[in-house]
Parts: structure tokens; sequence; C-alpha cells
């Protein structure tokens, strides 16, 4: 039956299994982690087309997370969100979530806003812009002629 694990000798492609457990869109994306080394069985590079069983252990890079996943079943259909914790155990450590998300928090603070609502920059902010920042890539300009130029902004 669908969406019910397979006997326990039986394997299914890994690409076909990643996709039926929600790792990815689509088996074609599945099949690219493959190529790029982002998806391993038992810590060994794999093809797409590479059998995976109950108990192997599954290393899926997305972004800048690794996860560890187990396989506990195997599908060869895509399942609802809510059952995929029945085919798969995360063995990810905590520490690795909480490094991922410290690295989010740092680029989320890191990177300039803009005021909510101000939309995108008019021709006189522009000019402003540019009369802050070198016309010459190599060419820094100097602290007072930074603070003369922010000055006038306000």
């Amino acid at each position: 039956m669908e969406g019910e694990p397979a006997n326990r000798g039986e394997s299914v492609r890994i690409d076909l299994w990643a996709w039926s457990v929600r790792l990815y869109k689509t088996r074609d994306q599945a099949a690219a982690a493959c190529k790029k080394a982002q998806l391993l069985i038992n810590g060994q590079r794999c093809r797409a087309a590479k059998q995976v069983r109950i108990g192997d252990e599954i290393r899926v890079k997305q972004g800048i997370l690794i996860r560890t996943l187990q396989v506990k079943g195997i599908l060869r259909r895509r399942v609802a969100a809510k059952e995929v914790a029945g085919f798969l155990q995360d063995l990810t450590p905590e520490a690795e979530y909480q490094r991922v998300a410290e690295i989010e928090k740092l680029n989320r603070d890191s990177t300039p806003q803009r005021e909510a609502g101000a939309g995108r920059p008019t021709k006189r902010d522009r000019r402003e812009i540019e009369e802050i920042s070198p016309l010459d890539p190599g060419e820094a300009p100097s602290f007072e002629d930074f603070v003369k130029a922010f000055m006038r902004r306000r």
C-alpha cells in the first residue's frame, strides 16, 4: 500500500526516497544533490540510483545545515508531511541547529535595513549615496568628507 514501509530486505533509490520524505521538492533536485555530494549514504558519495535500506545513515546538506538522518522505512511514493517522521529519524545534534540559527541571526543583524515603507531610493537619495561612496573603488574618501556628506543627508 502507498506510504507503507516495505519489507526489511527491500531497498529503493536514494533520489526517490529523499523526494518521498520531502527532503527535496523534486526527484531531479535529489539527483542533483547526489551529484554535488550534498546527499551521502553512510558517509559515502553516491549516485541517484544507489539503493538505500532500513538502518542506513543519510547525511543531507541543506544550505549551511548538515542534517544526519536514519532510514526507518522504505517509500516508493511521496507521503504527507505529518507522516514523514515514521520513515526517518533525525540524528542531527542540537548544536548544529543552534550553530545555523546563530549564523542566520548574525546575517540578519549585519544586513543594512531601510526604513519600513521607504520604498526604492529616489534620484536624490542615489546622489547622496554617491557623494558618500567613492567614485573609484580603490580610492576611499577621507573621514572628514564622509562625515560632511553624511551630515548633509540629515
